[in-house]
């Protein structure tokens, strides 16, 4: 008989004889495999860490207990354990589907939600604590993935953890990835951990060794001195942690689940915060993700068999745009060695990954670590190199101060490439690139611009490289235009839109990837009210080309501005402000996304239903506003 059907909660989980484990951990491998390999998702590192959530669960008690996954993008097994095993699992990160990550909103059971890396430990010191100050007789539980001790806030937090907390358990979930390899000294750090077994074993021999005579049992009498100078002699790394006053245990096998209960229970009634160090294999039961852990770290839908994904580029399909901007920067870079490309643990999901192949000396990966790379690259500009930083819209805002302090306010010619700029679906609100606009625009001193196609992405890059100004490049996910690039660059003039159509009455401003949304719009305008539409591809969010709106507003009763960004604050402010300050009364209708977190859904088209955004929707609004106004 089954017994996943059976569990439909943490009780049903405790209830299970220790022998029955084994086959509930292979039978949620299953379901997690069905599911993903129809809907995508992040397949390997929920693998990963079924035998290790089985155990937290038969430890500890949800949702008195409080459970903060890191970037909770592996938190797949939990909803699995905690009722959710449903309709909306099968749905998961579709439309009317569970979310892909951990949601407050979701579950009792999600104490805290995340999407992105290195949030956890300082989030669940702060649980901790508030436990602490109401009295309460409960556990929190942070797992962090061994990337995480890249990001500079889990460092803060382990600096702070021992003065805030009377008792934490951190469980450090080792698979050595992120998404790529693991980089850096940390990464070395925890490679000493593993290798220096013999710590434990001769720890071990040396207690029974002294346990028989007198002497030796004086000498076991110093305890914590003794623990420390042995540790020391084979592995000085764990004293990292230790020195932070936090207590360090491991490493261990992640998925011995006998073991994973007899030191998670110990951990549960530990004094203070204790670091326990458990080693995973990413994707385990699924050859294809143990063979190309990047890739199936987040994928699409894939056959489970093979691993081969399921959506096949047709050929002559075009290029993703992160694909089309790799290859121009290999070009720029081969053509001047000044150019160095950085990313922040993303090569594969930027682009990057070609340069690190082509031209690995002026490549950096310096880990989930966005304000290092942010302030690494103004360093080496301010040398007179041309960095490039590529980081994803919703990482960026990790790194703002960086961008304001270290980069604007030097003037410093930094050229940051935003990806996943606009929506990402399947994957919600935390990855979401729809603020750049808004957060950079109030920056003095930067040019922000996004281009409609490939041809334009060379020239703006080009044009960048060549700028004595911060400059900022976003880009969608997904498939590029499909336009051909032309062998030489041009040199962009800063601020200057690019008219498209001409007209009259109503004058269409939109930026990037909505300039075909725009000529749509106007078409269907032109039909049902026969008034004369004119059609700009605004090129600029920051600078934009204020001559140009002036000399349209002479005519122009109406205005209308497209954005894939939330419009409160966005490029549609910038032009009713323009105008605002031209004196002008035309009327403007800014079409965008709304002040409000936008959800997950299984397309970028279902989203701009729900949202007001589909082209049905926004001929009904801007219609309406020119009969009211013509």
């Amino acid at each position: 008989m089954a017994i996943l059907p059976t569990i439909q909660g943490p009780a049903d989980v405790k209830a299970l004889a220790p022998e029955q484990l084994p086959e509930l951990a292979k039978e949620i491998r299953e379901r997690l495999i069905e599911v993903t390999s129809r809907n995508g998702g992040h397949i390997g590192p929920n693998l990963g860490v079924v035998e290790l959530t089985i155990a937290l669960h038969r430890v500890f008690s949800t949702p008195d207990d409080k459970f903060v996954f890191d970037v909770a993008h592996q938190g797949y097994v939990h909803k699995i354990l905690t009722g959710r095993n449903d309709a909306a699992f099968e749905a998961i990160r579709q439309t009317g589907g569970l979310s892909g990550f951990l949601n407050r909103e979701e579950s009792l059971h999600d104490a805290y939600g995340a999407g992105h890396a290195g949030t956890a430990f300082s989030a669940a010191v702060g649980l901790a604590n508030a436990r602490d100050r109401l009295g309460e007789d409960t556990h929190v539980v942070a797992l962090i993935g061994d990337a995480a001790l890249t990001c500079g806030v889990t460092m803060e937090a382990l600096n702070n953890a021992a003065a805030s907390t009377k008792r934490l358990v951190v469980i450090l979930n080792d698979n050595e990835w992120s998404i790529d390899k693991n980089v850096g000294a940390l990464a070395e750090v925890l490679n000493k951990l593993i290798v220096s077994r013999p710590y434990n074993n001769s720890q071990k021999s040396l207690k029974n060794f002294l346990s028989k005579s007198n002497w030796g049992r004086k000498t076991l009498d110093f305890g914590r001195t003794f623990k420390r100078e042995v540790k020391d002699l084979f592995t000085r790394s764990s004293s990292i942690f230790e020195h932070y006053g936090v207590r360090y245990i491991g490493p261990i096998d992640g998925h011995d689940l006998n073991a994973l209960e007899r030191y998670l229970t110990f951990c549960r009634d530990a004094k203070g915060p204790i670091i326990l160090h458990v080693r995973t294999e990413k994707g385990r039961g699924l050859p294809a993700a143990i063979k190309n852990p990047e890739k199936f770290h987040g994928t699409s839908a894939y056959n489970a068999e093979t691993g081969d994904s399921l959506a096949v580029a047709k050929a002559g399909a075009p290029k993703a745009w992160q694909d089309v901007f790799g290859a121009l920067l290999v070009r720029e870079a081969k053509a001047d060695a000044k150019v160095v490309g950085i990313t922040a643990a993303m090569p594969s999901g930027t682009g990057l990954s070609q340069l690190k192949n082509a031209l690995p000396g002026q490549y950096h990966d310096v880990g989930i670590a966005e304000e290092h790379a942010a302030l690494f690259a103004a360093g080496l500009a301010a040398r007179g190199l041309r960095p490039v930083c590529a980081i994803y819209s919703t990482f960026l805002q990790r790194a703002y101060d960086m961008v304001i302090h270290d980069i604007a306010l030097q003037r410093l010619p930094v050229t940051i490439c935003m990806d996943r700029a606009g929506v990402s679906p399947s994957d919600g609100p935390t990855h979401h690139g729809l603020f750049d606009i808004a957060y950079l625009r109030c920056v003095p001193g930067v040019v922000v611009m996004q281009p409609k196609d490939e041809d334009e992405l060379s020239d703006m890059l080009h044009t960048s490289l060549r700028s004595t100004m911060p400059m900022f490049i976003r880009f969608p996910r997904g498939a590029a235009a499909g336009v051909a690039i032309k062998d030489k660059p041009k040199l962009l003039t800063v601020g200057e839109a690019e008219v498209l159509r001409a007209g009259s009455e109503i004058q269409i401003w939109a930026l990037g990837t909505m300039v075909p949304d725009a000529l749509a719009l106007a078409d269907a305008l032109a039909k049902s009210t026969g008034v004369s539409v004119g059609v700009v591809n605004a090129r600029f969010a920051k600078p934009i080309d204020v001559n140009l709106l002036r000399e349209q507003a002479a005519t122009a009763k109406l205005f209308v501005t497209m954005e894939d960004a939330v419009v409160t604050g966005g490029f549609g402010t910038a032009v009713l402000e323009a105008l605002s300050d031209a004196g002008s009364t035309a009327k403007v209708v800014r079409l965008g996304w709304p002040d409000a977190f936008v959800g997950h859904a299984t397309d970028v088209k279902t989203l701009r239903e729900q949202n007001g955004m589909g082209a049905g929707q926004m001929v009904e609004k801007v219609g309406g506003e020119w009969a009211r106004i013509g």
